[in-house]
């Protein structure tokens, strides 16, 4: 039997859209938004609609120490490492009823097709809802991934949220365990592969009219704090050549962060996305401001060049304002390239289904990136209208949606006719 044989006619649409609709009038809100924070209880009943999903698609459904939901169905060769599919289910506050859902959900789909047409791959399956990719509350964010990879820090059961309250305890709200959390690791030898379907949260697909993305790679990010120390004064008195604004300077700043991407074309992307004025009072000239700044790319060494070039620009700007900058990278992600491999199948599985598809990198971040660390992986995307993600207007056409979980199918029975071996 061949690989068209096998794959047609597809995915159950019907169904597919019938459980997206389903999950996500879970949280909903009422400007046609989701709100479905991790570990929340809008979570956990979300949670528990996606169990009962990957049981009626006979899927043998746990939950591991780090709070994934994973359901599993052995392959025909008990010696085969698992072909793992997923994503996400949380959301950020307000946001929208396809990201990260959507992967979960045609994974889903997949597997019980499968089952339906009595086809059993020879590597063993598995789809996963990794916890609390979005970082609720203020938590690390991509929780789940990082003990999947066995990449958690050490100490995180203790670590606070924004609320007060332990990861630890957030954990057993979902029926997760913080004492055993190494379990939740999979070894690099035990993951044959990692494909997430996801909506591509950007407007390039859409612009170019093309139905499938396979993703290149995804970008890295670094999140840089700034201090811009200047002399509060009465706004009132103080001429306007003896100041030494805060504000004026750092206004600054957020233009050459936004050159070094937009005109110097250091990295793809930079964002100043807080700013935090003082004392902050409309009579008083701003002696302090603090402003948070990110950069993406996906290359590590166009990060680091950004962060060399916002440190010139600083010290420049402080010389001409009278003022002191403070420049301080914090948080970082590295980049993840997707497996050269992997990114030919899904290819070659939107053309077996006749759709056209464009190579293109992810400016998001994604699970797969962390998963990354133990196995070789491959993303799909489907367009976004209007480049809309993380609010209530995401929205990804149904017919895209089904070709993309389309795609996700002829990708697991080509990878299983000729797995790919990590190198």
């Amino acid at each position: 039997m061949t690989v068209t044989e096998r794959v047609r006619p597809g995915v159950d649409a019907g169904r597919l859209m019938e459980h997206i609709t389903a999950l996500a009038a879970i949280g909903a809100t009422p400007d046609g938004g989701v709100t479905r924070l991790a570990f929340s209880p809008e979570d956990v009943e979300g949670r528990a609609y996606v169990a009962r999903l990957m049981a009626e698609a006979g899927l043998a459904v746990r939950v591991d120490p780090a709070g994934n939901l994973i359901g599993t169905r052995p392959g025909i060769d008990p010696g085969a490492a698992t072909l793992v599919l997923g994503s996400h289910i949380d959301t950020v506050v307000n946001g929208g009823a396809y990201d990260g859902a959507y992967g979960v959900l045609a994974a889903i789909e997949v597997a019980r097709t499968l089952a339906e047409r009595g086809v059993r791959l020879a590597c063993g399956l598995a789809v996963v809802a990794f916890c609390d990719e979005e970082g609720g509350h203020g938590t690390m964010g991509m929780l789940g991934a990082h003990g999947f990879a066995g990449a958690l820090p050490p100490g995180i059961a203790k670590v606070l949220d924004e609320r007060g309250v332990p990861v630890g305890d957030l954990l057993a709200a979902v029926g997760g365990d913080a004492e055993r959390l190494p379990e939740a690791a999979w070894a690099p030898g035990d993951i044959a592969a990692y494909l997430e379907l996801h909506v591509e949260q950007g407007d390039v697909l859409e612009r170019r009219g093309v139905p499938i993305g396979v993703v290149e790679s995804i970008a890295g990010r670094v999140n840089v704090s700034v201090t811009v120390e200047g002399v509060a004064g009465h706004a009132g008195t103080t001429s306007m050549d003896h100041r030494s604004d805060a504000l004026v300077a750092a206004a600054r700043v957020v233009l050459a962060v936004r050159a070094i991407a937009a005109e110097e074309g250091v990295v793809l992307r930079a964002t100043t996305g807080t700013c935090s004025v003082g004392p902050g009072m409309w009579n008083v000239i701003p002696g302090r401001v603090r402003l948070g700044v990110e950069f993406r790319d996906v290359s590590a060494d166009r990060l680091d060049a950004a962060l060399a070039r916002l440190a010139g620009a600083a010290g420049e700007i402080a010389a001409a304002d009278g003022v002191t900058v403070t420049v301080e990278p914090g948080a970082r992600t590295t980049p993840v390239a997707c497996d050269p491999r992997l990114r030919d199948l899904v290819a070659g599985a939107a053309r077996e289904r006749g759709l056209d598809c464009h190579h293109l990198p992810s400016g998001a971040g994604h699970d797969a990136q962390i998963v990354a660390r133990v196995a070789p992986i491959g993303m799909i995307f489907v367009p976004s209208e209007g480049g809309i993600s993380h609010a209530p207007g995401e929205h990804t056409a149904p017919h895209h949606l089904v070709w993309g979980a389309d795609v996700l199918l002829s990708a697991v029975l080509r990878f299983d006719e000729a797995p790919v071996a990590r190198g």
